[in-house]
C-alpha cells in the first residue's frame, strides 16, 4: 500500500523540481511587464470620457420615467447618533450621503445586455471581466446625419473605413459617431425622437458575423427607427450586447485608442450604467493624461457642495 502511495508523489515532485525553474524564474522577470506598459505608454496617453453623468434631466426614452435624487436619510436608530428618518449632514454625522430612485437600468449612457430582450440572455452580471480594454474603432457618419438626421450607418460606411485604416480588430468596440450627443442638453425632451441617426441591421450582421468585433456603440439611446428595432432586436436575441448614449466620439481618434469599459454590477441586471473611456495615443490633441491629472489627491470644491433643486451635489457660492 506504501508503495502504491509513494509511486506518484515521487513522480510528482521529480516533475515539479523540473517545472520550477521554468514557471517561477521566467514569471519573476515578466511579473512586472504589464507594469511597464503603464509607464512607457498608459501613464502618457490622453483619457477622453465618453460618458454622460445622469441626472433627474438627462434625455430618457418615454416609457420610462426621470431618476430622483435626494438625501440619504437612517434606516435604523442608533443611539446617540441618528434617528430612524434622519438625514444625515455634514456637521451632525460627519458624512453625507445620496438615495437614487432610479426608473430603470435603461438610463444614460449605457451597456445593454442580451437579457434586456432575450429571456435566455446574459444579464450584466453575467459579463466577463474581458469586457475590460479593447481596441476602438469610430466611424463617423456626422457629415451625412447633418444633412439627414435619419441617416443610418451602412456596409459601406464599414467599408470606407477599412480602406483607410485597415480591417477591424476582432474583439474591437466600433462606435458610431454622429454628433448627436450634442443635443443631450440643448435638446434634451426631443433626443430621442425621430428622426435620429442609427445603424442599419446588415452593417451590425457585418460587423459581428464578418469582423466579430464585441459589439458597437452610438450617441442615440436605440439601434435604428425601424418600427421593431430590428438591429436591437437582431443583437439581443443573438447574444450581443450594445452601448448606448455615448458621448465626445468626435474628440478621438478614427483608429489607434483603446476603450475602457466599466459598468455598474446588479445582479441579474438588464442594462449597465456604464462608463466608457477612451485612451488615445500621447499626442491626441483631446484629452489628458495621468501626468496632467494623477487623480490622488483630487482638487478641492471651489464652493462647498449644496443640493440643487433636482437633489445634484454641486459647488454652491
Amino acid at each position: 500500500m506504501f508503495r502504491r502511495w509513494f509511486v506518484p508523489i515521487a513522480a510528482t515532485i521529480t516533475a515539479l523540481t523540473f517545472l520550477l525553474p521554468l514557471t517561477i524564474h521566467p514569471a519573476k522577470s515578466q511579473s512586472n511587464a504589464l507594469w511597464q506598459v503603464y509607464e512607457t505608454s498608459l501613464k502618457s496617453a490622453k483619457y477622453v470620457d465618453l460618458t454622460h453623468a445622469f441626472s433627474p434631466t438627462i434625455p430618457v426614452w418615454q416609457g420610462f420615467g426621470k431618476a430622483t435624487f435626494k438625501p440619504a436619510v437612517a434606516g435604523a436608530d442608533i443611539p446617540d447618533y441618528v434617528k430612524v428618518g434622519e438625514e444625515y449632514t455634514y456637521g451632525t454625522h460627519g458624512f453625507i450621503a445620496t438615495a437614487y430612485e432610479l426608473p430603470t437600468d435603461q438610463y444614460g449612457t449605457q451597456l445593454d445586455p442580451p437579457a434586456h430582450w432575450e429571456e435566455y440572455g446574459a444579464t450584466i452580471s453575467d459579463l466577463p471581466a474581458t469586457f475590460a480594454v479593447r481596441p476602438l474603432v469610430v466611424i463617423d457618419i456626422h457629415e451625412k446625419v447633418a444633412q439627414d438626421p435619419g441617416y443610418h450607418a451602412t456596409i459601406d460606411d464599414i467599408k470606407a473605413w477599412e480602406a483607410k485604416h485597415g480591417t477591424i480588430p476582432e474583439g474591437a468596440v466600433v462606435m458610431i459617431r454622429s454628433d448627436w450627443y450634442k443635443k443631450w442638453f440643448t435638446e434634451t425632451a426631443r433626443f430621442n425622437q425621430k428622426p435620429f441617426p442609427g445603424v442599419k441591421l446588415d452593417a451590425l450582421q457585418f460587423l459581428h458575423l464578418e469582423r466579430q468585433i464585441l459589439f458597437h456603440g452610438h450617441e442615440p439611446l436605440d439601434t435604428d427607427t425601424t418600427p421593431n428595432l430590428e438591429g436591437e432586436a437582431w443583437l439581443l436575441h443573438n447574444h450581443y450586447t450594445q452601448a448606448e448614449g455615448v458621448a465626445n466620439l468626435d474628440q478621438v481618434p478614427a483608429a489607434g485608442a483603446l476603450v475602457s469599459i466599466g459598468f455598474a454590477k446588479p445582479e441579474g441586471g438588464t442594462g449597465g450604467y456604464a462608463r466608457y473611456i477612451a485612451i488615445c495615443p500621447p499626442d491626441w490633441q483631446y484629452g489628458v493624461s495621468v501626468l496632467e491629472a494623477p487623480g490622488a489627491p483630487l482638487p478641492k470644491q471651489p464652493h462647498p457642495l449644496r443640493r440643487d433643486a433636482n437633489g445634484v451635489l454641486k459647488p454652491t457660492p
